[in-house]
């Protein structure tokens, strides 16, 4: 039988939020926002003042403001040995580890802690500053650096198609002077196949060459005409003269 109703007890569960300013290992003075979800203990105990109901109501007197001040202690005693990385990092464990240590000294008054959650971590203003700096630098250093292999890429490129350009060019002379080489070896052969010696096949060979050159330096040359020596054994150091004068009108053409 009850004689009367002392007060009415709810039993849903409630939130309630607050903030505090904590400093990290670094030095680091931090806002911290924080969440509590909590709600009156559903166990009944061995007796009626065993019972989360009749704890809730008379242990304590602003149950709300105690469960602030056992969070902030928990708080403030974790968040000193993590650097302002690591809370950052680690903020959903700290919370954690506050909740359960939390609910063991609220259930002695009645109360189950569900969670508490940290929701926002707020810096001082020079500190957010810094670090917006920081990352700026950074973002901007990631960019030097791909722009810096991206030319490098490009210059290795370009260095490659340039060597395999010359090698290209250097094997096309080497089979055009090979050409010229077995050219030289089958008209001198055809040459000796006609009876005549080696040193007149030579003779004969070389007049053609000079002969040759001495036309196309007419065609080619400023002056029209060319005069040739009537023996062939003088040949010799016009052929050289010739080769020098062709040799000048190139370069000056260049």
């Amino acid at each position: 039988m009850i004689d009367r109703k002392a007060a009415t007890v709810s039993l849903r569960t409630m939130k309630n939020g607050f903030g505090i300013d904590v400093k990290t290992q670094d030095n680091v003075t931090i806002g911290l926002e924080v969440s509590a979800q909590y709600h009156v203990s559903y166990d009944m105990g061995a007796g009626p003042a065993d019972s989360g109901i009749y704890k809730s109501y008379y242990m304590l007197q602003e149950p709300v403001d105690q469960m602030r001040d056992f969070i902030t202690d928990a708080l403030r005693s974790s968040i000193p040995v993590y650097t302002l990385d690591e809370v950052f990092a680690k903020k959903d464990d700290i919370a954690k580890d506050v909740n359960a240590t939390v609910s063991e000294q609220m259930a002695a008054y009645g109360f189950t802690l569900v969670s508490t959650l940290i929701t926002k971590i707020a810096l001082p203003t020079e500190v957010e500053n810094s670090m917006n700096d920081i990352n700026a630098a950074q973002r901007k250093r990631a960019a030097a650096q791909e722009l810096a292999e991206a030319d490098r890429i490009k210059r290795v490129t370009e260095a490659t198609a340039e060597a395999e350009a010359m090698e290209k060019a250097g094997e096309g002379i080497a089979n055009q002077r090979k050409a010229i080489a077995l050219g030289i070896k089958d008209s001198l052969e055809i040459i000796q196949e006609t009876g005549v010696g080696n040193d007149e096949a030579n003779q004969l060979f070389m007049f053609t060459q000079w002969s040759e050159m001495m036309t196309e330096f007419a065609r080619t040359g400023k002056t029209s005409t060319v005069v040739l020596p009537s023996d062939f054994s003088q040949s010799a150091s016009m052929f050289e003269q010739m080769l020098t004068a062709s040799k000048v009108q190139n370069d000056s053409k260049e």
